[in-house]
């Protein structure tokens, strides 16, 4: 397949699904893995079909335990690999999401979020997952997780998880929701020679020398593909630099934290955010996916009635942009955080406030996005 055949350049009008699958295609995805569910069908649906133009691999398993499980055997293969799904279908794939965080293996995985919990609303919107993608597989390690808010934002933040999945070597999540995923705006395809692709880091030691979980400086470790003549021992174990088990505490000490410690170590380069009318604000939104499109109209009407309030958007969910919360609660009256779900980002706003700020929560158990009047109501709370 050649970059350009993989890259539909021009403007087209699409749902947020079929941009995702579009960036995975455009950022070099060769294998698709995934089983049909609500509200991300339409991700494998496309796949399907594009996959079969461009020479890919596409293969609908016979559940999400498995598709996770598949895509994590293709990027050792060297494919650059993805799966698309929704809460169930997440639920599923936490262990084999633990097993592509301990085995250090670059892919991505799109959630499109409804109602939960269990089968809840399988038509209808939800952001409930989102502490799932921070802590849903057992044991400690770091996370990348991006919040699109419209079907452009699918696009390309699809092909910057690709990008730091190569980078940081792990999986990355792209946490959408329904109405991104099944909202129709024009997406803006750039040509294949000005989209930027990090390719996988392949090391440049000879097979005799090469340890697959020694990491460079920036504690990531170098890859190669199976078939390129290096011995390779990848286990879901405790294990050494080799890839080999030594399930010890010594072994787990020098493994462990450093899942975690590459990504914080890195977050500053990694997070991103959209920020606007912070530099007097008194009162700061913060949002993301669907629900800061509904704070933007909230927001611009606090502003007509005389509020200083500004607005943040998480591109970056995961890691938590620590230090511009903390900076901002020093200087600010509130925050409001309206999620489609009981509580769940609020929790690191406070934190990272740490009662420098009223923290306010705008709740909605799901089906349905806010009421701009009832974001309103709390700007206009946190602001007396």
């Amino acid at each position: 397949m050649s970059k350009n055949e993989a890259v539909l350049t021009g403007e087209h009008f699409m749902n947020g699904d079929v941009a995702v699958a579009e960036g995975a295609l455009a950022a070099g995805c060769t294998f698709f893995a995934g089983y049909p569910i609500t509200p991300a069908t339409e991700v494998a649906e496309r796949m399907a079909e594009r996959m079969a133009e461009v020479g890919g691999i596409y293969i609908q398993m016979e559940d999400e335990i498995a598709s996770m499980g598949a895509i994590l055997g293709a990027a050792w293969g060297g494919r650059k690999s993805m799966t698309a799904t929704s809460g169930p279908g997440f639920s599923l794939m936490m262990e084999n999401l633990g097993l592509g965080m301990m085995t250090e293996t670059p892919c991505v995985l799109v959630n499109v979020q409804r109602g939960g919990p269990s089968t809840g609303l399988p038509t209808l919107v939800g952001q409930q997952d989102m502490m799932q993608a921070r802590w849903g597989s057992h044991g400690d390690y770091g996370v990348i997780a991006l919040c699109p808010n419209s079907p452009q934002e699918c696009f390309d933040l699809t092909i910057d998880a690709f990008n730091l999945s190569e980078t940081y070597r792990l999986p990355v999540l792209v946490m959408s929701d329904e109405v991104v995923g099944h909202m129709t705006e024009k997406v803006v395809i750039p040509p294949a020679e000005r989209i930027q692709l990090v390719p996988r880091r392949h090391t440049p030691l000879p097979p005799g020398e090469y340890r697959p979980f020694e990491p460079r400086e920036d504690l990531v470790p170098d890859m190669v593909a199976a078939g390129e003549n290096y011995r390779l021992h990848v286990t879901g174990l405790t294990h050494d630099e080799r890839g080999y088990p030594a399930v010890t505490a010594p072994v787990q000490q020098r493994t462990v934290p450093r899942l975690l410690e590459k990504i914080r170590a890195n977050a500053e380069r990694i997070v991103r955010f959209e920020a606007d009318g912070l530099e007097d604000a008194q009162v700061v939104v913060v949002c993301y996916g669907i629900t800061s499109r509904v704070a933007r109209l909230a927001v611009d009407l606090a502003r007509g009635r005389g509020v200083r309030v500004g607005i943040f958007r998480l591109i970056t969910a995961w890691p938590f942009p620590e230090r511009a919360i903390g900076e901002l609660s020093a200087r600010v009256r509130g925050f409001v955080v309206p999620e489609i779900n009981l509580g769940q980002m609020v929790h690191e706003v406070e934190r990272c406030a740490a009662g420098r700020a009223r923290t306010l929560h705008v709740g909605n158990a799901g089906g349905s996005v806010h009421e701009p009047e009832t974001i309103l109501a709390a700007i206009e709370e946190a602001a007396r």
